[in-house]
């Protein structure tokens, strides 16, 4: 598959496209009013812990507390020592039980316990600890309070009322290497499939992370030399220790740990031997980016390509036409069949539609072709447009099992390609197929709109009718209660032009049935399903007073 990086810089966003075959596979954008934590590393405070959610709420310093759910909490805040001690801390188990060093023992408490040096439970109250059940496991307790300092990591970004999603499974991202420092164990990519090199990194990486940290192996190591990986892995501990010396230094919440510009966090992630080429139309990423990828792999630094031309490159490389479909509620199928893609509060739903009219005998076949294209139209779009959490499809019907079966099977398929985890469920009764995929970050439609403030959001507005029926009802109970029959009524333009129009006009009418004269004034900045009253005696608003 011939993969290509396409980056165009701007003063208010950094939009990334990544193609396959020169088909538009996935987009990441970044904006300065988006602002973007996902990989951060936080000191926060524990504000609350509900043991009915099974979460815990964590101020990171955001607009909202972060979520921390108990499945999220790594091994060395559960499982509450019962071990009787002098003071009220215990050793952490990955000491080992060993007495600190020097320089532990100057920690104060609440450093302490964030770089799990110690525990924060009291030994004679362990009763009092929050608990999580899980299906493998007994109960577990979670070994953090309220006000207790501890460090997270974002796993998922906030949106609307809902903050961030945060772990304590803590991991620094390497080129080649994840580091893990409250672990002590040794992962390898599942997508590395060779024995042979899975065991020969792992002998690689176990003496040098030396049982001090854990890791995980990415997939990028495979066939690299062990001086790269032996390089990675320094600059890795050398960030970790940066992060220590800032726990020890700062008050919590705080930000320790700021992951790479979206750029070059792309090129870690992303570069790989089927990437051909990756173009930039901004000379200081371009830089960036050439200085990184000379520091790892120097042979394939020509890989990396200024683009110098005045026509903007998103529309050289044909992207910013695909882009056009990423805004579509609509879009067409090669055979004439379409979906339409609709987001509701709990969830997507995706309509697909045959679009021509089929005999009979054709049906079974005409609707399985259409359903292929849809799945395959599926896929692209839901890594395309970034679609997290639960998307209901509901495909034409079909009759024949085995087309359901193969159609499942394919859509599996196509999102294999996905890099966030998706899972999949054969077609119901009702030709409905579920699927719930792992919610990372903003979904290209979030990001780059907002709610409109005309229909708040619901993509419709009130019909003008409606909005004459309030009209009058507002008149009526002025009418009872005051005894003014000058009024100014201010409107959107495209309401006045409604009220005014034929030779009897809606607005005459109300005049004489209500015994008020009333002067229209157009206001474009209005809501067009709004309206406000003035008094001509008062010089006032008075629309609230008779609502």
């Amino acid at each position: 598959m011939k993969k290509q990086i396409i980056i165009n810089s701007t003063l208010d966003e950094v939009r990334i496209a990544i193609t396959e075959d020169e088909q538009l596979a996935e987009l990441f954008i970044d904006m300065p009013d988006k602002h973007r934590s996902i990989g951060n590393v936080y000191l926060g405070k524990v504000n609350n812990v509900v043991q009915s959610l099974n979460a815990a709420f964590i101020n990171i310093g955001q607009k909202q507390d972060a979520f921390l759910h108990f499945s999220d909490i790594d091994e060395s805040l559960e499982n509450v020592i019962t071990e009787e001690d002098e003071d009220i801390f215990s050793l952490n188990p990955s000491t080992d039980k060993q007495e600190l060093s020097k320089a532990d023992k100057k920690l104060n408490k609440e450093t302490a316990v964030a770089l799990r040096k110690v525990k924060q439970a009291n030994p004679l109250q362990v009763d009092n600890l929050a608990s999580y059940s899980t299906k493998k496991h007994r109960e577990i307790k979670i070994n953090i309070e309220p006000k207790q300092d501890v460090i997270v990591q974002v796993s998922r970004e906030s949106f609307g009322t809902k903050g961030a999603k945060v772990t304590t499974k803590i991991g620094i991202p390497g080129r080649y290497l994840v580091l893990l420092p409250f672990e002590r164990l040794i992962g390898v990519s599942k997508k590395i499939q060779s024995y042979q090199e899975r065991k020969r990194i792992r002998s690689i990486a176990k003496p040098i992370v030396n049982n001090e940290y854990g890791c995980i192996i990415r997939t990028a190591s495979k066939g690299v030399d062990e001086t790269e990986i032996k390089r990675d892995w320094s600059q890795l501990v050398a960030i970790w220790k940066e992060i220590e010396k800032k726990v020890k230094k700062t008050n919590a919440p705080a930000l320790l740990y700021q992951d790479m510009h979206i750029a070059t966090g792309t090129i870690r992630d992303l570069f790989s031997k089927d990437v051909t080429k990756v173009v930039i139309d901004s000379r200081k990423i371009y830089k960036d980016l050439l200085s990184y990828v000379k520091s790892f792999s120097p042979q394939d630094s020509e890989k990396i390509e200024y683009y110098s031309d005045k026509k903007p490159i998103f529309e050289t490389y044909g992207i910013e036409k695909e882009l056009e479909n990423t805004y579509k509620r609509k879009i067409n199928l090669p055979s004439g069949g379409s979906i339409v893609l609709d987001q509701t509060e709990a969830m997507f739903v995706i309509d697909v539609n045959s679009g021509r009219s089929v005999s009979e005998a054709q049906q079974e076949k005409t609707s399985f072709k259409t359903n292929l294209e849809a799945a395959k139209e599926i896929a692209r779009q839901i890594r395309l447009r970034d679609l997290g959490g639960m998307i209901i499809v509901d495909f034409i019907d079909m009759n024949i099992g085995e087309n359901q079966k193969k159609l499942f099977l394919f859509l599996k398929k196509e999102l294999r390609r996905d890099r966030s985890r998706t899972t999949i469920y054969p077609l119901t009764k009702l030709g409905l197929m579920q699927l719930t995929r792992q919610r990372v970050n903003q979904n290209i439609s979030e990001k780059l709109s907002q709610k409109c403030p005309m229909c708040n959001g619901t993509g419709r507005i009130p019909s003008k009718a409606v909005l004459m029926n309030a009209i009058e009802r507002w008149l009526k109970k002025f009418r009872i209660k005051s005894r003014e029959f000058k009024l100014l009524l201010e409107v959107h333009p495209h309401v006045a032009s409604y009220l005014t129009e034929g030779s009897i006009s809606k607005i005459t009418r109300l005049m004489l049935k209500y015994f008020t004269k009333i002067k229209i004034q157009q206001n474009d900045r209005i809501s067009i399903n709004q309206f406000k009253f003035y008094s001509v005696k008062q010089d006032r608003d008075i629309s609230n007073e008779f609502m």
